[in-house]
């Protein structure tokens, strides 16, 4: 059986990395690999015998390095400090170079600022940004190169590089450091004679303007992954577990399954587990994004980072460390941000062969330009092909868009599974949805009663029963008529009802043979005769006929699936909108209905929430569990909602398709940008500092495209 190793990777700087990368640890026999260059990290699944160790061996040897990713989801608080160590080093060398830059610039661009001998203090200026600022590119460059491999930085390197070389050969050798030495800005690369023209502000400018682009990128990522951080940091980091009768206060990694702990108003549960003792509104905010809190007392279940909002309770673990929602959230958004999605794939190729390449084109355009006797030219040219090709744009495109719409995702209670996923939300035209707990609450309640006397009769009988019926007539009695008579020589009758003596009276509860469009109707018999009738029923939930509005504004077409009565169901479905009904359906029938639904060419969502529903899920184009189900049916679908609230549905379908929708946006830019600039750089049109700054603006505009799915507003929130 395979085993999933990962991994952190640094020393990358494009996508072109991460495909080296990833190629090399696919030659590992038996491996398959995933390097995802937004997240910086790699996944590998390794047969038996292949060890952590060995794959970061195999990429300190490509030139990179590599360290296992900690297991426990809180480690990752260490990350930053690291990371904000890098990211200060990053803005000290742009700020540097920006500052010595702008007037190498200037001096070069306006003949108006040119006094004697101003290019040898351009010189003084550009040096120290070329060396020190740029020294990053030069250093991944060279070992790149003991690596006969390239990237962008061997572009970055190798363009600056040659601009300051020639700059140096034309003002020691040549006569640009002639006194009196004039020069003017283009936007076009340069035809005067190369011997009387310095390039020092293309060398300086490019340096300092992808250093720019590369420190933008750089903290945009770090904010990216800020979702993902967020979430692993919810949880609380000791408790008091009562041992003896007595609070201990111990850290939570120590708490076992089975242990009883004290949550006091306004902390953190510290795991998911049953109340034993004690009744409080625990604040599910974090986790579900609904801000009202939710009501908890003995027998329900809480979910741990959750905050206790009021009393003083007792729970008993039930699920503890890796097995958490916590934990299983942070680990899917984990796994959807280090998955690929195929057209990132496509692109990572593409980056991987396009240096090279670009090298190649560079080489053939100076020496096109050398060989029609404009030299000067040809250095500009060659100079700003280098640049302007650097695939920065084309790999962040997708996995900016994915880190950030996932992210976001997760904030609003939605897990999406994997970049697939989001493919499949913008072909479906048809959606499933199961009815009792999706469409429905999923629990029986009254809605309506012949009179108290029948209701008090009706409650203390079923008192006695665990049918889901008889619970919810009871709690009802209870609950408006305060405590229920006892009752004696009760009897139960499977299929028929049940009977019991309450106060001295013969009590017999049934299903009676009136009907009603959307509730199970009761018939209480009290010494023979009938007393009176409850109705009970599985109530709508409020936002399911707004949900299924939007769906429908989302190009879908809604189907009810259920397996109660067909008038029970067209009733629900004429409550909220549906108009397509499927019902009296056996939980082994609902594969085969979603089958018949694809056979028929439509393209078919799933939401529900049981056991039942898996195979359904499963087999949908995609599956939507509701979290508030059975861990089956969660583990079946492609994403998760952890409200049990179908607009939230909703929600997941729109922010993966805008998600998607901005993923094909930072593509056709990132390709258009490449595929636009280099003829204009290849043919002298395109100024070297110019190309620099361009490229580092298409880096940061696939970034600011991405950041923009931050302002994503749910519909589940709404007024």
């Amino acid at each position: 059986m395979a085993d999933i190793i990962d991994l952190d990777i640094t020393g990358m700087t494009c996508s072109s990395c991460a495909a080296r990368i990833e190629k090399k640890l696919n030659r590992v026999e038996g491996a398959e690999a995933t390097v995802n260059f937004a997240t910086e990290r790699a996944r590998v699944s390794v047969p038996d015998g292949v060890t952590a160790a060995d794959l970061v061996a195999v990429v300190e040897r490509t030139g990179y390095g590599a360290a296992p990713v900690a297991s426990e989801a809180p480690e990752a608080e260490a990350e930053p400090e690291t990371d904000d160590a890098e990211l200060r080093s990053l803005r000290q060398r742009t700020v540097g170079s920006l500052v010595l830059a702008a007037p190498v610039i200037a001096l070069s661009m306006i003949p108006a600022l040119q006094f004697d001998n101003w290019q040898w203090l351009t010189l003084t200026l550009a040096a120290p940004v070329v060396v020190w600022g740029g020294w990053p590119f030069h250093r991944v460059a060279a070992i790149n190169l003991r690596h006969r491999a390239a990237n962008m930085d061997t572009l970055v390197s190798m363009g600056t590089l040659a601009a300051f070389g020639w700059s140096l050969w034309a003002l020691f050798f040549g006569d640009a450091g002639a006194a009196g030495m004039s020069e003017g800005f283009s936007l076009t690369g340069s035809a005067e004679e190369a011997s009387s023209n310095t390039y020092l502000e293309a060398a300086a400018g490019v340096t300092a303007f992808v250093l720019l682009g590369r420190f933008l990128e750089h903290r945009s990522k770090r904010q990216a992954g800020a979702a993902l951080r967020a979430l692993m940091e919810l949880g609380a980091k000791d408790v008091a577990v009562l041992k003896d009768g007595r609070e201990v206060r111990v850290p939570v990694g120590e708490l076992a399954v089975g242990d009883e702990f004290v949550v006091r108003p306004g902390e953190k549960i510290a795991t998911d587990g049953t109340v034993v003792s004690g009744a409080s509104a625990v604040d599910e905010s974090m986790l579900t994004g609904e801000s009202v809190p939710v009501e908890a007392t003995v027998g329900d279940t809480v979910t741990g980072a959750t905050v206790n909002a009021s009393g003083r309770l007792v729970v008993r673990a039930t699920r503890v460390g890796a097995d958490t929602q916590l934990a299983q959230m942070a680990r899917m958004v984990e796994d959807a941000q280090a998955s690929k999605a195929a057209v990132q794939r496509l692109a990572d190729r593409i980056s991987s062969v396009f240096v090279p390449i670009v090298i190649g084109l560079a080489l053939a355009v100076l020496i096109a330009w050398a060989l029609a006797g404009a030299p000067g030219t040809a250095v500009t040219a060659a100079v700003a092909v280098l640049v302007i090709a650097c695939p920065c744009a084309l790999g962040l495109a997708t996995p900016m868009a994915l880190m950030i719409g996932t992210g976001r995702a997760a904030k609003e209670g939605i897990l999406i599974s994997g970049p697939e996923v989001l493919e499949s939300t913008k072909r479906i035209d048809t959606i499933v949805l199961d009815k009792t707990g999706t469409v429905t609450s999923g629990a029986m309640s009254v809605v309506d009663y012949s009179s108290e006397e029948t209701l008090r009769y009706a409650g203390a009988v079923e008192d006695a029963s665990e049918h889901p019926i008889a619970r919810a007539i009871a709690a009802e009695a209870r609950e408006r008529l305060g405590e229920l008579p006892p009752v004696t020589d009760f009897v139960n009758r499977p299929g028929v009802g049940v009977a019991g003596v309450v106060e001295g009276r013969a009590v017999e509860v049934g299903r009676s043979s009136a009907a009603a469009d959307t509730a199970t109707v009761v018939e209480v018999v009290v010494d023979g005769s009938v007393a009176g009738t409850v109705a009970v029923a599985d109530t709508v939930k409020p936002t399911s006929a707004r949900a299924v509005a939007e769906l429908r504004r989302l190009g879908l077409t809604p189907v009810l699936l259920t397996g109660d009565a067909k008038a029970v169901a067209e009733a629900v479905a004429a409550e909220v909108g549906i108009d397509e009904v499927i019902a009296e359906t056996m939980p082994e029938d609902k594969l085969a209905h979603i089958g018949r639904l694809q056979s028929e060419g439509r393209v078919v969502a799933m939401v529900g929430d049981g056991v039942n529903d898996a195979a359904a899920l499963a087999a949908a184009d995609l599956g939507i569990a509701m979290g508030t189900g059975t861990d089956v049916a969660i583990a079946a679908s492609d994403m998760t909602l952890v409200r049990g609230d179908l607009l939230v549905a909703v929600d997941a379908i729109r922010l993966a398709r805008r998600t998607l929708r901005t993923i094909r946006q930072n593509l056709v830019w990132a390709f258009g940008y490449n595929v636009a600039a280099i003829p204009l750089a290849a043919f002298g049109l395109l100024n070297p500092m110019v190309a620099g700054l361009a490229m580092a603006f298409s880096s940061v505009s696939v970034v600011a495209n991405s950041q923009r799915l931050r302002s994503f507003t749910a519909v589940s929130r709404a007024d």
